[in-house]
């Protein structure tokens, strides 16, 4: 997935929060220090769009949904109008699956290239 964000395609765009940055930036400091600089380097080449942080009354509306350390992941990806939240966290986000309330889908990976390919096709076609 990383890599089709590299490729600047007109029909995908990705998005993260400012939340799951800082998030990604801890654990790599405390898990895998060693990937950092890597991880410093090829960030930029992704062209995500970064979605501030969320504010209070923002994450309040959506409180109870999933976990609360996990609002802010899901609020980030409203705010940034994503048409999917992407995510391998099954334990917190596989209830938001069927969530009917969202104008998103929460989607594995797996999940997303299937569609990915699909439009991808779509697109080649027009």
């Amino acid at each position: 997935m990383l890599d089709l964000l590299c490729l600047g395609l007109p029909f995908i765009r990705g998005a993260t929060g400012r939340y799951n940055i800082i998030e990604i930036e801890r654990n790599l400091k405390r898990k895998m220090p060693q990937a950092m600089p890597t991880y410093k380097k090829y960030l930029p080449d992704l062209n995500l769009e970064v979605i501030p942080i969320p504010s209070e009354k923002e994450i309040q509306k959506y409180r109870g949904l999933i976990s609360h350390k996990d609002v802010p992941v899901l609020v980030s990806a409203i705010k940034g109008d994503a048409d999917f939240l992407v995510t391998g966290d099954k334990k917190h986000f596989s209830k938001l699956k069927k969530c009917e309330d969202l104008d998103l889908k929460v989607v594995s990976p797996s999940e997303f290239l299937e569609v990915f390919v699909s439009l991808f096709n779509d697109f080649q076609v027009k």
